[in-house]
């Protein structure tokens, strides 16, 4: 296999190591997409659970489940947990978001670092604009100059 120098280590780095690093980093913002549908699909379903018990009356008998066990409780308990939880969930969205900024950056870097360019199935020439967002189909280029 071809070598290639890194420009931070002085240690030769082996394209398999940048393709497969790569890969990992493309699986990794992947999983911080899924984890952030998740937690949003989380958020909304508390703001439905909100909107339908906030106008019924506060003495009346709802059930929540904790842990795993259902608890008969009244809405006046339960609605400031929900509240509680549901702005606890937007803020864990909020730092997964800023993880997959950051995991975003680090991807350019590494995509700048080692002239790595998507070619999509369709293309016949390599195109260095249409690197961000790059289709799961993509094909990993090498540098040129190895």
């Amino acid at each position: 296999t071809r070598k290639m120098a890194s420009r931070a280590g002085g240690e030769p780095i082996n394209e398999q190591v940048v393709a497969n690093t790569y890969a990992n980093m493309r699986t990794e913002m992947n999983q911080l997409y899924t984890k952030i549908t998740e937690l949003e699909m989380e958020v909304s379903e508390h703001s439905l659970v909100i909107v339908a018990i906030e106008p019924l009356d506060p003495t009346r008998r709802c059930y929540r489940m904790i842990g795993g066990v259902l608890v008969e409780r009244t809405i006046k308990e339960v609605l400031p947990a929900v509240h509680r939880n549901k702005e606890g969930l937007e803020e864990v969205v909020a730092r997964v978001k800023e993880a997959l900024e950051t995991k975003k950056k680090e991807m350019t870097e590494f995509e700048l670092k080692y002239k790595i360019r998507i070619r999509k199935g369709g293309d016949s020439g390599a195109e260095d604009g249409n690197m961000k967002e790059a289709s799961a189909q993509g094909v990993l280029v090498g540098p040129a100059g190895s």
